[in-house]
């Protein structure tokens, strides 16, 4: 049944869950959000070579578990809840999730067993300066080179791209869209930015003709591209309903406590209508999240659609929990002490990572006439 959760997988989301509170504190977050490369490398290691989270969902021929996709987000609902630092999102989800979905065996067998194992660090390069996540925005340039490519151009907002030892990139062939694997040692410039969520590093790269070799060619690269990306809203959507639950959690912990005229400020009907809407929207956000995961693991021909429904539900549902959060808290809840706002920061930058709530509601306009012309219901 879409949406229920095993025992196993249950027991899994138990095991992150204590992990992350015994070794990803408060101060352990901002530990590593302050440190040099932005993530803390030992629980890394942990959770790669201990646990086998980087290997999850890789193949066993490649050096994983072979497990599924509702497993990998009930392990990222349960990082979203941490605000794990770190580029488990952009090796596991997007790198990896892109060799796979090309189905490249040479390059799997390459790069993947690193991956599994927490020694490379991989991502993916989509965005430039014409941002968006259609086709059209792709034009980074790409040519043959003799057996391999040359890339020229620069791609912005990279997850961890200024510590990425491989970069999946999407360049544009005379042909159409292709993407391209590059190592890391290449010739490119990195320039880390300055972002709005602290926990989740991004750069600039910039390409001068450098060396690359093809993953997709122009006649898969966009499906490939479009299928990662459908997948990696979904995943970012379980990671936002950890970090509202939790913002749900303090928030409530706090009004709970808290006094204004001898009574606690949850009392007060205000505070009670804050809390409610809170709770309705994790509980929708959760329902569209795991539906949407189901919906991947089972290869469900609307997948793409129930992808862009949960980025948008959960996107809303994040960002407005952590505002509420903060203001349930207070003055306090504005402060750099607080980690109200580390948890806003997270929520308004996934708003925007993978399209917009407005964008993906925009897929699902595009989709619905042809839906409803099959005879199917919306509601």
């Amino acid at each position: 049944m879409y949406g229920a959760r095993t025992a196993e997988q249950q027991e899994l989301a138990a095991t992150v869950r204590k992990l992350l509170q015994d070794r990803g504190s408060e101060a352990d977050l901002r530990r590593a959000m302050e440190s040099s490369e932005g993530y803390d490398h030992e629980l890394a290691r942990v959770m790669a070579q201990q646990i086998g989270l980087h290997g999850l969902v890789i193949p066993e021929e490649y050096g994983g578990l072979g497990a599924g996709f509702v497993d990998l987000c009930a392990v990222l609902e349960e990082m979203g809840r941490a605000l794990l630092c770190g580029p488990f999102f952009s090796s596991v989800v997007l790198f990896a999730g892109a060799l796979l979905a090309a189905r490249n065996d040479d390059a799997c067998r390459e790069w993947l067993p690193g991956i599994a194992t927490g020694e490379t660090v991989g991502t993916l390069a989509i965005t430039e300066d014409r941002e968006g996540w259609d086709e059209d925005s792709i034009q980074l340039a790409a040519r043959h080179d003799g057996a391999g490519y040359r890339l020229a151009g620069r791609k912005r907002h990279v997850l961890d791209g200024a510590i990425a030892d491989v970069l999946v990139v999407a360049g544009r062939l005379p042909e159409g869209v292709g993407l391209f694997v590059v190592d890391g040692g290449a010739d490119i410039e990195r320039t880390p930015e300055d972002v709005l969520d602290p926990t989740r590093r991004q750069a600039t790269v910039q390409f001068r003709d450098t060396p690359a070799q093809l993953l997709a060619g122009p006649g898969d690269g966009w499906p490939v591209l479009r299928r990662v990306l459908d997948r990696a809203a979904v995943a970012l959507a379980a990671e936002q309903v950890g970090g509202a639950e939790r913002v749900l959690e303090m928030a409530v912990g706090y009004a709970s406590t808290r006094q204004q005229f001898g009574r606690p400020i949850g009392s007060f009907q205000a505070i009670k209508h804050k809390c409610a809407d809170m709770l309705v929207a994790v509980e929708s956000a959760r329902s569209a999240a795991r539906f949407a995961a189901d919906a991947v693991d089972a290869d469900d021909p609307e997948q793409d659609m129930l992808a862009a429904l949960a980025k948008s539900v959960c996107s809303t549902a994040y960002s407005a929990c952590a505002t509420e959060n903060i203001q349930i808290h207070g003055g306090i809840g504005f402060t750099w002490e607080h980690p109200a706002q580390l948890f806003y920061k997270r929520a308004k930058s996934s708003e925007v990572q993978f399209g917009s709530p407005a964008h993906h509601r925009s897929v699902l306009a595009r989709r619905v006439p042809a839906l409803s012309g099959a005879g199917q219901i919306i509601s």
